[in-house]
């Protein structure tokens, strides 16, 4: 296997691994502020980059509708959220970090339809916006791949 044809045998693990982001089905947050878990990893992130990744992700409307905003504690594993709140914090995380890669496992799953059609056009200006990035997406439904160059069906 080749990233930007080099063997991945032949690169740094821990550069390796920075160049992922996953968003699954089972959202990971941790007992930290909504930013902190967006920004989960970086050393002194922007607000700016914070809230463009929550825009994209379309959380940022329910975010600052909170009285703590993006300081909001988000509970143990995403305790005070609903799945799609918790889904939509972890797709701006992954969006957050820039990857080379994305993968996206029935990541919308927990979302209502409107909300994940606005995700999904955010995922794909997100490809557009980086041409190299490769995602893959696992998902049920036809609408969440609907824009995909390649569908395979299992």
């Amino acid at each position: 296997m080749c990233l930007d044809g080099v063997d991945i045998r032949d690169l740094n693990i821990h550069w390796l691994r920075s160049q992922f982001s996953l968003a699954n089905q089972e959202p990971i947050l941790f007992d930290m502020t909504i930013a902190e878990n967006i920004a989960y990893g970086k050393v002194n992130p922007s607000l700016e980059d914070i809230i463009e990744a929550a825009t994209k992700a379309n959380i940022h409307q329910f975010v600052i509708s909170l009285p703590q905003g993006y300081e909001t504690r988000v509970g143990a594993k995403g305790s005070h959220l609903s799945g799609g709140q918790k889904q939509r914090i972890v797709i701006a995380r992954a969006l957050f970090r820039l990857p080379k890669v994305l993968l996206l496992d029935e990541a919308t799953s927990a979302m209502d339809s409107y909300n994940e059609q606005i995700v999904q056009r955010a995922l794909v200006q997100a490809q557009t916006e980086d041409p190299n990035r490769t995602s893959l997406t696992i998902a049920h439904r036809l609408s969440t791949i609907h824009s995909c160059d390649v569908i395979h069906v299992l």
